[in-house]
């Protein structure tokens, strides 16, 4: 079933009316017709919407309410991946597959290794086909929230928002013992905020790791593999949806 996010005003009663690019892709893409279903969410209060098409228009698609489903699919604590920037376009497949594991928000961070750097137009243009990506991989993966991507952050900004969060982690090549790690998440409890702060190729530097561990967070080893930029954040967030969701 196809699944889209509305605002909570598109939602009145028992009517829903979808606006914007959705109407397009609904008749001309997916074809859709009356009487068909599809499911929206409002990005507030992690419900499904169940709906049936009634009509399709020139600029929206006006649905009927058939029932809600509340079976919270959404991860019990909010999970903040900080990501240095990578190379290419390999922040486009970190952000979908974040996004289909269940972050919260996705923030880019611009270390000091980071070959990529993003100002004015540039940087506009990525965020805006980074947050399209959060959106589709949200909407694939049917979250009921649609996970934010911020602009991108320096280190001392990153780890500055980190420092409001309850558990803050970064993983680091030269953190020993695997126990230490196991016992952090093991720890985590429903409703705890969650910072998750990875390097880019590369790495951090020595300084930055100083930095953020004068700040609070925790260096945590990853296992005796020196994971890439792409994979480290993607198997950190897989542990911590693991243990939140057994």
């Amino acid at each position: 079933m196809y699944h889209f996010f509305v605002e909570p005003s598109q939602i009145q009663g028992t009517e829903v009316i979808i606006t914007g690019s959705d109407v397009n892709h609904i008749k001309n893409v997916l074809r859709m017709k009356p009487g068909e279903e599809l499911s929206v969410s409002n990005g507030l209060d992690q419900k499904e919407y169940r709906c049936g098409i009634e009509e399709c228009r020139d600029d929206s698609i006006l649905c009927r309410l058939r029932f809600v489903k509340e079976d919270g699919l959404e991860l019990p604590s909010r999970i903040y991946l900080f990501q240095g920037l990578p190379k290419a376009d390999k922040m486009e497949l970190i952000i979908q597959k974040a996004v289909e594991l269940g972050v919260y928000e996705v923030i880019p961070v611009a270390a000091r290794r980071s070959v990529v750097k993003l100002e004015g137009k540039r940087e506009a243009g990525k965020l805006a086909r980074w947050q399209g990506i959060a959106e589709a991989a949200a909407k694939q993966s049917r979250r009921r929230i649609l996970p934010k991507v911020h602009p991108v952050m320096s280190m001392r900004e990153a780890v500055a928002y980190a420092s409001t969060m309850e558990v803050r982690l970064i993983p680091y090549e030269l953190a020993q013992g695997m126990g230490k790690t196991k016992e952090i998440l093991e720890a985590l409890q429903p409703g705890q905020s969650v910072a998750v702060m990875i390097g880019p190729e590369g790495g951090f530097e020595e300084s930055e790791i100083r930095e953020a561990v004068d700040a609070g967070m925790q260096p945590v080893t990853m296992g005796r593999r020196i994971l890439r930029t792409e994979t480290a954040g993607l198997a950190m967030l897989s542990w911590i949806m693991y243990h939140l969701e057994s």
